[in-house]
């Protein structure tokens, strides 16, 4: 028996292949977009993929469950509840099969969303393995406020986050304490809000160090876990659906793509997603354009400030940075919503302004301050008194909230965000000066401390 953990950093996001070293017969979960890593895994073992699991219908990335099965001719299997488009089989409580010496068991385990299911696996007849899904963490659990408006079944967050109750304790925890806990996500996950930086973990371990294992009632489980949930980006219900009914093959959607030439008259009114380097996109960019940089979580900044019925032309500073962009375009499904592409920088003259950073740190009153941070960020680590808090994933449609009348300078964190923000709002503010302090906010979070 092997079992192979694929990791998707830009997503936190975990795959597997479980590989039965005496029939050479494969087994994936929870398979990422591009299917390719699992055919060469399955091509380095002299395997055959026999079977892929979907432990829901997931909303942060898109699978390539319905990709891989056309392919291979393996069968997919998810819970009835799910409703799949697809030819599936169903996989609930009671369900299991065997490949090998290896038998792979249904448990519902409700919560995440209605559908979600957890897979137990066994060798020999003792259990070795659970895969969770979303629904156990490594330190952390799904959250249950995603699925009121998505979905085969739609539910309220607090009936959700019941189910998530029970299904931790009389499904999860009855496991032994040895048995190996493989989840969906890692840390930087927007599925969860405290997600260790472990990789696996037993239930054992999880039953003493997570918060949400520990003894407590119903409602106080209830309570904790509903409270300081992140944002839910744009395209999340988008995926949910898309997952669904199963996703167009990854490879010919993204060579789909029109290329043009640069120079080429892009379409009035159409948004432009500018990817290149934020000093690159102030010395020059097209008119509206939003600078959403190339970078780790580029797909999630995409699918948080750009909605799923949305067409865009992407630019990207070269031919190398659009294959990237573009792959991680795929991950969220949105290729398919891409008007053309742009690779290196055409002679565009909107520019955006240089900040005197010390003539704005001695007369912060002369200007209206944006804070984009998350709010629980902005409530733990103010650094500007009267400062604007709109996080960014509203900023668009919050844009006419700032005031006009003196100039505006946005800020972030650490300077990845604020350039995304001073592009949209230079877009939203016609006539007023709109500044990024970007990564010179680091010294006033030093000054704040210090303080």
């Amino acid at each position: 028996m092997k079992i192979e953990q694929f990791e998707d950093k830009g997503l936190a996001h975990f795959s597997y292949a479980v590989l039965s070293e005496c029939t050479r017969q494969i087994v994936l979960i929870d398979p990422a977009r591009n299917p390719q890593p699992y055919y060469d895994f399955a091509r380095d073992h002299a395997a055959t993929i026999v079977a892929v699991i979907e432990t829901h219908p997931h909303a942060d990335f898109v699978s390539s469950h319905l990709e891989i099965a056309q392919a291979t001719g393996a069968v997919v299997r998810v819970s009835k509840l799910l409703g799949a488009d697809y030819t599936h089989e169903a996989f609930d409580d009671g369900g299991s099969f065997t490949i090998g010496k290896l038998t792979f068991r249904a448990l519902n385990t409700p919560g995440h969303s209605p559908d979600s299911i957890s897979i137990v696996l066994s060798r020999e007849g003792h259990d070795v393995a659970v895969f969770t899904g979303d629904t156990l963490f490594i330190g952390d659990v799904g959250r249950p406020d995603l699925r009121e408006t998505a979905g085969n079944l739609t539910a309220k967050r607090e009936e959700l986050a019941r189910q998530l109750y029970h299904s931790l304790r009389d499904k999860l925890m009855t496991l032994a304490d040895d048995v190996a806990v493989y989840p969906a996500h890692g840390a930087g996950s927007l599925c969860g809000k405290a997600l260790s930086g472990a990789k696996s973990s037993t239930i054992g371990a999880e039953m003493r160090d997570n918060y949400a294992l520990r003894p407590l009632s119903e409602a106080d489980f209830i309570q904790e876990l509903l409270a300081d949930q992140p944002f839910i980006p744009k395209y999340f219900g988008y995926d949910v659906a898309l997952n669904k009914a199963g996703a167009l093959s990854y490879a010919p959607s993204v060579q789909q793509v029109p290329r043009l030439a640069v120079g080429t008259s892009l379409e009035v009114g159409v948004l432009v997603v500018d990817t290149r380097p934020e000093a690159t996109f102030k010395q020059g960019h097209i008119p509206g354009a939003l600078n959403i940089q190339q970078g780790g979580k580029f797909e999630t900044w995409l699918g948080s400030i750009v909605g799923p019925e949305e067409p865009f032309y992407l630019v990207a500073e070269d031919e190398a940075a659009l294959a990237d962009v573009l792959q991680k375009t795929a991950k969220i499904g949105y290729e398919t919503h891409i008007k053309g592409t742009l690779a290196g920088s055409p002679s565009w003259t909107q520019k955006l302004p240089a900040l005197n950073v010390e003539n704005f740190r001695a007369h912060l009153d002369n200007y209206t301050i944006v804070d984009i941070r998350n709010v629980s960020e902005a409530a733990t680590a103010p650094l500007f008194d009267g400062a604007l808090s709109i996080p960014l994933p509203e900023l668009r449609e919050r844009a006419q909230e700032v005031p006009g009348g003196r100039p505006v300078v946005v800020h972030c964190a650490g300077g990845y965000r604020s350039a995304a923000g001073s592009s949209i709002l230079a877009a939203a503010l016609a006539g007023t000066p709109v500044f990024d302090l970007g990564e010179a906010v680091k010294s006033f979070q030093l000054a704040a401390i210090t303080h």
